[in-house]
């Protein structure tokens, strides 16, 4: 999966990647200089995040295939050992049919989603600050177009109702030649996170991060800022130290193997920090600022003149609280442990680039709104394989002839054939006490399938909450038009939790936006897109400290 060309971290890459090359020639002595022992450490707490996210994987794998038709794959034990179900029917002699209803109702759900779809509004807290909110709110939708967001969300819902978890990724760098403020969507078998974390608003992971399987000219593109960096990519590429080189995949080693032979595992990881950091008041300035611990005592000794000089006792002394300050840094690494680049958060939120959204998340598991109707699906899918057995079972037409009342010289082939034909005409000589030739046609016997087949579709929908009318079903001809509204909105409700809950993640999202906009946009760039006085907006102090609300109208 390539990405941007710069990721987001152009500002922030590796300035001295150039003292990992080694003066000798040897290239395993670079590689070995770079793998630390913290980086090692890094890698191995990620790959257990990601195999703890295993189980989530497995299942939406399974989600994925009954949501596009592939509902019959599940495992059988059989004496012969573990097959698919679809080959198990296809071996007893039977056809495996099925009556996908899951993915009608997920286009049900996204075609309210999509006529629900409105952009988040940025209202001020303070009415003051009411025209930052408006020039933000037309930065907002710039990007928005920019970013064709309302595909996006659409499609990042589809994964939401499969899976059960929304990610994207908001950065800032070159795309298309184009320096601006972009938006990914992460595919969550791509995505890892720490699954300890209890909070359903995932405010808790201290540790978040994205496997990327590259061409080496993307790896090139994003890490190479020097013919030095070129070079210690190149020594990495041919050592196999990217991991191009790999050919087997399975449970173990699949993350660290790419998903094809010859493209680059990078493994991209934010890890929350918690740095000691002095809290410094000057009250002769008037100021406040935070400082590291190595500058106390350059601050004591600021301190002591100012006692000198102030002997009476009013020496305004600068005073500093020691605390531990929390910070995001990243590290992408090669599937050896090798850093690639690494840093402190660049953003203004000081936060990884990723939001995030699983619903529901309790307790460190995920259960999508698919998942919930598989069962329903698979049983509607045998009942309609059982009916189709026994409509395939039954009689259909067959003609019964006695033996002797078979014409002389006729045989029963010719009896049949002639029997089939239009306006046919079979002359024979009756015999006393032998019935007639006559056509069975055998009714199958469903066994109230029929009828279980109804009501398993009703459950469906009960379970889902994409009823009929959600779906532009009338109950009856004669219904009205403003019972027919209400139904439609008493539908929804089931779904309202569901739809709210990807609200948020939009509005975090939208947050994210607003807070890299005011980050990487320059005035001349702000004043190109809402014109007018729009540049000077950017010089206010409010642009940047105003606190802002984004929600649906």
């Amino acid at each position: 999966m390539e990405t941007g060309v710069e990721w987001g971290i152009n500002f922030g890459v590796k300035k001295n990647m150039e003292k990992n090359i080694t003066t000798s020639n040897s290239q395993e002595a670079a590689i070995r200089a770079e793998a630390t022992p913290t980086n090692m450490k890094l890698l191995q707490r990620a790959r257990a995040c990601w195999e703890a996210m295993g189980a989530f994987r497995q299942e939406r794998e399974r989600c994925k295939r009954f949501t596009y038709g592939d509902q019959w794959g599940d495992p059988v034990l059989t004496p012969e050992g573990t097959i698919r179900e679809e080959d198990l029917i296809r071996r007893q002699g039977n056809m495996p049919l099925k009556n996908n209803l899951i993915r009608r109702l997920v286009r049900n759900v996204l075609g309210v989603f999509r006529n629900q779809w409105e952009i988040p509004t940025c209202e001020p807290r303070d009415a003051a600050e009411r025209p930052q909110a408006e020039a933000m709110q037309q930065l907002l939708n710039y990007n928005i177009d920019l970013n064709r967001m309302e595909e996006l969300y659409a499609r990042t819902m589809e994964e939401f109702l499969i899976s059960g978890m929304a990610v994207h990724r908001k950065w800032y760098g070159t795309r298309m030649g184009r320096s601006d403020c972009w938006t990914d969507f992460v595919s969550p078998d791509s995505f890892f996170m720490n699954c300890l974390s209890g909070d359903f608003r995932n405010w808790d992971a201290d540790l978040v991060g994205q496997l990327h399987d590259m061409s080496f000219a993307s790896v090139c593109a994003s890490f190479a800022r020097t013919p030095a960096d070129y070079t210690f990519l190149r020594q990495l590429h041919i050592s196999g130290a990217l991991g191009e080189t790999y050919t087997a995949r399975n449970s173990i080693n699949e993350f660290l193997v790419p998903m094809s032979p010859g493209l680059c595992r990078v493994i991209e990881i934010w890890e929350r920090q918690h740095i000691p950091r002095l809290i410094c008041h000057d009250p002769l300035a008037g100021e406040c600022w935070k400082a590291e611990p190595e500058e106390a005592e350059k601050i004591e000794a600021i301190n002591r003149r100012r006692r000198k000089e102030h002997p009476e006792g009013n020496a305004f002394e600068i005073t500093t609280t020691w605390t531990m300050e929390e910070e995001w840094q990243y590290r992408f690494l090669t599937p050896r442990g090798i850093e690639l680049s690494s840093g402190k958060s660049p953003y203004r939120h000081g936060r990884h680039p990723y939001v995030m959204k699983a619903y529901p998340y309790i307790d460190g598991e995920i259960h999508s709104f698919v998942s919930d109707i598989i069962d329903q699906q698979k049983y509607t899918n045998r009942l309609i394989s059982m009916y189709d057995w026994l409509l395939r079972s039954s009689a259909k037409g067959v003609l019964m002839i006695p033996e002797g009342s078979l014409p002389e010289g006729i045989g029963p082939g010719d009896m049949a054939e002639e029997w089939s034909k239009f306006n046919g005409v079979i002359l024979y000589r009756h015999k006393p006490g032998t019935p007639v030739p006559q056509q069975v046609t055998g009714t199958a016997d469903s066994s109230g399938i029929a009828e279980l087949l109804n009501i398993q579709m009703k459950m469906m929908e009960d379970v889902s909450g994409v009823n009929g009318a959600l779906q532009g079903k009338l109950a009856n001809a004669s219904m009205s038009g403003t019972l027919y509204d209400q139904q439609t909105r008493n539908a929804i409700t089931a779904l309202t939790d569901l739809l709210k809950s990807y609200r948020d993640f939009v509005i975090d999202a939208t947050t994210i936006d607003a807070s890299n906009l005011r980050q990487f946009y320059t005035p001349e760039r702000i004043q190109g897109i809402i014109g007018g006085n729009g540049g000077l907006l950017h010089d206010q102090p409010g642009f940047f400290d105003t606190s802002w609300d984004f929600r649906f109208s």
